[in-house]
């Protein structure tokens, strides 16, 4: 257990490659998706600022987050979570992306696919400056990307949902973990009073609602940004019918 907080957040960001690193050794058929998803989400880790010290406020690697609002570590968190997110259910289900036939792409249905895939930006802008904490509009706008998503991409309803379940319980295996390495970090580093006051297992439920957001958008990101899905190759005629059903 860590006595000095300095650390705490670097460790327990580092911590989250360490199922990265067993799932990509273990999973070489999503390498690729791990990567991709992997350096697509860790420049989100530069919009600490948004979040500190509003919502958190981490001692971090040479002070930075109380200096800057920028910090390493949360460079490390995002590049981590977002390739374990994308992939989980994935390794659980043994499943294969395949690519989805050009056609498909013009089918009513796609229609709004980019404005499903910009949904939770255009959604946290549009929230952020209300007055509430910051942390909101996050788990707001994730959960509306996923909701965006699945209206787009019926056949991802499955993944979206049971992705988003397995990554919740892989946050709360993690926060846990936080909870056993240094007692009452939470509550000394987490802005309590600004938040609702409810906990789950001594957790803030804000950090659940994120995992669970987070889960649901990113698990099916890939397959939503290069129009991949799962089982036999998808045709306009005929074989269609996966993509309108869960």
């Amino acid at each position: 257990m860590f006595s000095n907080d300095h650390y705490v957040w670097l460790v327990w960001a580092s911590a989250f490659l360490v199922p990265w690193i067993v799932l990509f050794a273990l999973c070489p058929a999503q390498r690729r998706v791990m990567w991709w998803v992997s350096v697509f989400t860790m420049p989100f880790g530069l919009t600490e600022p948004l979040f500190v010290p509003e919502y958190w406020n981490p001692p971090s690697l040479f002070n930075l987050a109380q200096r800057t609002g920028f910090d390493i570590e949360s460079l490390i968190f995002c590049f981590a979570i977002g390739g374990v997110a994308a992939v989980l259910y994935n390794a659980l289900t043994g499943r294969n992306l395949q690519p989805i036939d050009p056609a498909v792409k013009r089918l009513p249905l796609h229609r709004h696919h980019y404005l499903s895939l910009l949904s939770p930006f255009v959604v946290f802008l549009a929230l952020y400056f209300l007055p509430w904490n910051p942390i909101y509009p996050g788990i707001v706008s994730m959960f509306v990307g996923a909701g965006a998503a699945m209206l787009c991409r019926p056949d991802l309803k499955t993944k979206t949902w049971v992705g988003g379940l397995l990554f919740v319980v892989f946050y709360i295996a993690l926060l846990q973990g936080l909870r056993w390495m240094s007692p009452g970090y939470i509550a000394r580093v987490w802005r309590l009073d600004l938040l609702f006051g409810f906990h789950v297992m001594h957790m803030p439920v804000e950090e659940l609602l994120f995992a669970a957001g987070f889960g649901m958008y990113w698990s099916s990101v890939y397959e939503h940004f290069t129009w991949r899905h799962y089982g036999a190759p998808l045709t306009a005629h005929g074989s269609n019918r996966s993509l309108v059903l869960p």
